[in-house]
């Protein structure tokens, strides 16, 4: 929004801008915020920073927790959930010196890094990519988790479950389960809502595509927005949540980006249409390719099907992602690749056919995902099979232009499977990640704490008994 500190300030004062909020991303992808008078905003907040304990970000140990972070005024926003007139902008993490230097587990520096280190192996200058973001809107969501009490609630005036509901008025006009792609008015409530956050998104320069009803009955929803280069992308993934969440919570309602919600229902994925641009040039075109790819772009569909286990720690990184990656939805779990195949790791859009629009979809992640990690690791796993020419044919990961559901059991052992847990998707990056510390960009002691503090989140939930154990298992 601003190049230089004159323009926020001359913006602020024209505007009635009272309050500097500045947003940071912590380690599994939630945004902290600290806010300050406009007033106190000058060229010492964007040469020193501000301080702030990095520890409870999950990023240091206590006893080296002393952080700042530098404002990036070029991210700045006007916040349009807060009362007194604000402007937002990101801040960068960085490690107290003379001067100060990146910190390089900050998830916005990894994404920097990542962007860097392309550049620097000559393959591209640009990634450009586009997430896909499901989510579902609820009325009423309720949990307990107490040694004696373990459940939850949803609640949806839309949902099937409510035909019968005896309370005035029931108007009707209910989803039946799965049936709600695209439903019009008056099935679809939520339309209204839906447009508000896509003007919200437009007035943040987030250009939205179109928006829709997903396939869920009980308010699952869709925005896609235009594509943009990568790390500016994962700042615009902080901004949609951000908006979806309060622009949802202002209307009496509540959203959710979680995988898998509502049991027997489609799941919420985010999806990541990607292709890579040098000199303004585009690189996965070849009109004589399969699927009008070039060599480069099946290479990086290579690296990517090659690591696709080990980057679901960072693109699926909860236990719930694996409620959603399962047989019979459109979520995928066998890893390969397919010309509009929505059953397959990496689909390629057979509408997207020039050479500036031709690219191809990673399906698999969701977005619980801290999407500076997630794009980066992407990122790096494509960059690796384009330097060693993975080859995905070679590699037995198609092309499969079928169905895949519908292949035999013994056709189906063939192709390889995405993990099915959250600790079979770290035990798997454990042992392939050299790909993400490629010049240090994921440094090995940042995959050591994320793999630990996953470890003990999957552990936690997993000793918590399921309501579903008592419904199997409390007669035996």
């Amino acid at each position: 929004m601003f190049k230089t500190l004159q323009e926020v300030q001359i913006y602020c004062k024209e505007n009635g801008i009272r309050m500097i909020d500045f947003k940071m991303t912590d380690l599994m992808g939630r945004w902290r915020h600290v806010g300050v008078p406009v007033e106190r905003f000058n060229e010492k907040t964007l040469v020193n920073g501000i301080g702030f304990d990095g520890s409870n970000y999950g990023f240091a140990p206590v006893e080296k927790s002393d952080m700042v972070f530098l404002p990036d005024i070029t991210t700045a926003v006007v916040d349009p959930f807060v009362k007194v007139p604000t402007i937002s902008m990101i801040g960068d993490v960085y490690v107290i010196g003379d001067p100060h230097t990146r910190f390089d587990q900050c998830p916005r520096n990894v994404a920097l890094h990542a962007e860097n280190y392309m550049k620097s192996i000559g393959v591209a200058d640009q990634m450009i990519i586009g997430p896909e973001f499901e989510f579902n809107v609820f009325d009423h969501i309720s949990y307990d988790l107490r040694p004696q009490s373990v459940g939850v609630r949803i609640d949806m005036q839309q949902a099937e479950w409510n035909n019968s509901l005896d309370a005035k008025p029931n108007l009707g006009y209910k989803i039946p389960t799965k049936g709600g792609y695209h439903i019009a008015p008056p099935m679809d409530v939520l339309y209204d809502l839906r447009s508000k956050m896509c003007i919200y998104l437009e007035e943040m320069n987030i250009p939205v595509k179109y928006h829709h009803h997903e396939v869920g009955g009980p308010g699952q929803m869709e925005i896609e927005v235009e594509l943009g280069p990568m790390r500016e992308m994962a700042d615009k993934t902080m901004l949609v949540k951000y908006v979806v969440k309060n622009a949802a919570v202002a209307d009496n309602k509540t959203a959710t980006f979680m995988p898998k919600p509502i049991g027997g229902e489609a799941g919420n994925g985010m999806h990541v249409h990607m292709h890579l641009f040098k000199n303004g040039q585009p690189l996965f075109y070849d009109a004589n390719g399969y699927s009008g790819l070039s060599k480069m772009a099946l290479n990086f569909i290579g690296g990517i099907l090659k690591h696709s286990p080990a980057l679901c720690a960072f693109t699926d990184p909860s236990t719930n992602s694996y409620k959603r990656l399962v047989p019979g939805y459109e979520a995928p779990v066998s890893i390969c690749y397919a010309t509009a195949n929505r059953s397959a790791v990496i689909r390629i859009p057979d509408y997207a056919r020039s050479p500036e629009e031709k690219r191809f979809e990673f399906r698999s992640g969701d977005a619980t995902a801290n999407p500076y990690y997630a794009y980066s690791a992407i990122l790096m796993a494509g960059l690796d099979g384009v330097k060693n020419e993975i080859d995905p044919v070679a590699e037995g990961f198609g092309p499969y232009d079928i169905n895949l559901y519908n292949l035999t059991k013994e056709e189906q052992k063939k192709i390889k499977s995405m993990p099915h847990s959250l600790e079979e998707a770290l035990d798997a990056m454990e042992e392939d990640y050299e790909f993400l510390t490629q010049d240090n960009v994921f440094p090995k002691r940042l995959l050591e704490i994320w793999t630990e503090k996953k470890r003990e989140e999957a552990k936690k939930i997993n000793l918590m008994p399921h309501p579903a154990e008592f419904a199997a298992y409390y007669d035996l």
